[in-house]
């Protein structure tokens, strides 16, 4: 691994930190961080595959919550982890959260009842909050400036194929024990996602901690060698130094938490809080989470047993994830060239003309041209959020927050994007029954169009700054109350 010294009088270890290029360690620690990402994908949408064979007599209300009560429970990891990571450490937390990730698949796979089964879902979903709150704020933490953007990224493209390998695994089993659907197939397919999370269990003990957090707290031996094993050698002397202009640059002469929450800080949280909002209600997760229920009526054959038809939803969903996958990974390459600004705008436009495609072939067309077009639409619909919208919201999250308060900052974003991913997936079935699906893509196609004229208002490019200087940005448009130009 190539190194890079910090020299006395000159860079300071952060600075020679966002001038590193990324190394295969780099991305190495990059993907051991997001292993919740897969979970993530994989844990909240495994159970569109087993909804149909869990074999407990539920209430409409209880149904919902068996989908989207990870949602919820994601709402509560995230606030909860927010203070315990600024507190702890990012790196301890992350590790704890892959421990729960593993009880509450293991849970779900040997249920005896709706009740247990409902209570494992609610964990995993404070695990997902958990992680989603951490691993982006800990990626953006020892992240050169360049390459931040590709890094950060990385987490949603871990969702995509979590998403993805839930749905491959769910037709493997289907296919492979068709007669079992009812009683150990949908236990496999919710219990296998303890698997990676006992690896990254494991793996993540070997971690290092962010080297801004270990400044934050005065622990500079210990970030004296977490840098060295990101390749800057530094002094002692070095890395009090770089703490001392840390502190400087958020405002933390006095400690006082008050001096943290800058007006600069709370717009980049109103910013962030509401971009994720739109990222939830636009609806991207409806096809991803409802896909096999919704979508295997209209491409089921022959065989209508119960099945076949949610095979023929997974398989169709399971295209749409490949497209997803794909298209993220466009996202990945890019976000660093092009900005996450005009990639979110683009994302947004995208989405706002496929969902009125998919309205029409829903609304308008029978037979093979509806199937054509519905297909389209909804997989360039998926395509657009996953190239301009998904992986933009969480890396904003990671990056726009200074290190006293990231933890919590992204805590409250990450909870405000789950409590309306729960408001969404709980309200759609009633949603659809009242105006049908056509009509509820033309809703998302409008609600796109203002998170268009949101993003180009008030989110700022972030592209090619370093942590400290997108925070002196916000503090300067809040002072100004200028708009983005």
């Amino acid at each position: 691994m190539t190194t890079t010294t910090a020299a006395a009088g000159g860079p300071d270890v952060l600075e020679a930190l966002d001038q590193r290029s990324p190394t295969g360690f780099y991305w190495s620690l990059t993907i051991l961080a997001t292993i919740g990402g897969f979970l993530f994908g994989f844990d909240t949408s495994n159970i569109g595959s087993a909804l149909n064979f869990v074999p407990y007599h539920l209430s409409g209300f209880a149904l919902g919550y068996l989908v989207a009560g990870a949602s919820l429970g994601a709402a509560a990891g995230a606030i909860l982890a927010g203070p315990l990571t600024d507190r702890l450490g990012r790196k301890y937390l992350l590790i704890a959260d892959a421990l729960i990730y593993a009880v509450g698949a293991l849970l779900s796979a040997f249920t005896p009842d709706a009740a247990v089964l409902l209570a494992a879902r609610t964990l995993i979903g404070i695990a997902v909050g958990a992680d989603s709150a951490i691993a982006t704020a800990y990626i953006a933490e020892y992240a050169p400036r360049n390459r931040r953007g590709s890094l950060g990224m990385l987490q949603q493209w871990m969702v995509t194929v979590g998403i993805l390998v839930a749905y491959v695994v769910a037709l493997v089993i289907f296919k492979t024990m068709p007669h079992s659907a009812g009683t150990l197939d949908w236990r496999l397919i919710l219990g296998l996602g303890a698997v990676p999370a006992l690896i990254g269990l494991v793996l993540r003990t070997r971690m290092p901690e962010s080297p801004r957090w270990l400044l934050r707290h005065g622990r500079y031996e210990e970030a004296r060698k977490a840098v060295a094993i990101l390749g800057v050698q530094a002094t002692t002397e070095d890395v009090e130094r770089a703490a001392r202009r840390l502190e400087a640059s958020e405002h933390g002469r006095e400690r006082a938490k008050f001096r943290t929450w800058t007006p600069g800080v709370r717009r980049a949280l109103m910013v962030v809080c509401v971009f994720f909002v739109f990222q939830q209600i636009t609806g991207i997760n409806v096809p991803l989470y409802y896909g096999p229920h919704l979508l295997g009526p209209l491409f089921q054959g022959s065989d209508t047993s119960k099945v076949a038809t949610t095979v023929a939803g997974v398989e169709v969903t399971a295209i749409m994830t490949v497209v997803n996958v794909a298209a993220t990974y466009l996202a990945f390459r890019y976000i660093d060239r092009i900005g996450r600004r005009r990639l979110a705008i683009g994302g947004y436009l995208g989405m706002a003309v496929f969902g009125v495609v998919a309205a029409i072939g829903l609304g308008l067309m029978t037979g093979t041209p509806r199937t054509v077009v519905v297909m389209i639409g909804l997989c360039m619909f998926i395509a657009s959020f996953a190239v301009g919208v998904g992986g933009t919201g969480w890396l904003i999250q990671g990056e726009v927050f200074p290190t006293a308060v990231r933890g919590q900052a992204a805590a409250i974003g990450a909870t405000v994007d789950w409590l309306a991913n729960f408001a969404l997936i709980e309200a759609f079935p009633t949603w659809q029954s009242a105006i049908g699906l056509a009509w509820v893509m033309v809703c998302f196609a409008v609600l796109c169009l203002m998170a268009v004229a949101f993003v180009g208002r008030f989110l700022p490019e972030t592209k090619g700054r370093s942590v400290e200087e997108i925070t002196a940005l916000f503090d300067k448009q809040a002072v100004t109350g200028a708009a983005v130009a």
